[in-house]
């Protein structure tokens, strides 16, 4: 018996320019997450873990400035 994994195409990983990513969560933010992953054809997942990401990278930079 096969299993659903062995029948389901394996998805091939695409990676996003640094650019592309900032204007999805600029366009997030203007109409809404879910609007904008549907806009985009992404999960709406994705883009909330950007925007964490963008977030965390922002409070490093701060610190790393604050120290300075």
């Amino acid at each position: 018996m096969a299993t659903a994994a062995n029948d389901m195409p394996k998805r091939k990983r695409v990676r996003c320019s640094a650019e592309y990513r900032a204007e999805a969560l600029a366009l997030a933010e203007r109409i809404g997450v879910a609007a904008a992953a549907s806009e985009l054809g992404l999960h709406a997942m994705q883009i909330y873990q950007w925007r964490a990401k963008a977030a965390h990278e922002k409070s490093v930079t701060d610190r790393e400035r604050q120290l300075r």
